[in-house]
């Protein structure tokens, strides 16, 4: 269980580098409006992973079935860039999927 904390903690500050140069790059080069859309999706991203791995982890233990809480981040998401004018839904969804690059990113390196 160690290395798999070790890993779930490289994943998500992995994921949280990422985010923040996408993040970066987009307010220097694009605007602030999606690069505010991207940090919301990258947030939304992190709290996933985070349930996810949580879920995982709670497998062995008490339960035999992943929880399904980690489904709502991605529909309240979108929910709420729907509804607010700031968000745009694609920049958010895009942030939203920053996680799978630093995932791929971290199975590259280890090999």
């Amino acid at each position: 269980m160690d290395s798999y904390f070790r890993l779930q903690r490289r994943l998500l500050v992995a994921t949280m580098l990422l985010s923040a140069v996408v993040v970066l790059v987009t307010a220097i080069a694009g605007s602030l409006a999606t690069a505010f859309s991207l940090l919301v999706g990258s947030v939304a991203g992190m709290l996933y992973l985070w349930l996810l791995s949580r879920s995982v982890t709670r497998l062995g233990e008490n339960s035999r079935r992943l929880s399904r809480t980690q489904l709502l981040v991605p529909v309240v998401l979108v929910l709420v860039a729907s509804r607010l004018p700031q968000l745009s839904i694609l920049p958010a969804l895009l942030g939203f999927l920053l996680y799978k690059p630093a995932l791929i990113l971290q199975a590259v390196f280890d090999s």
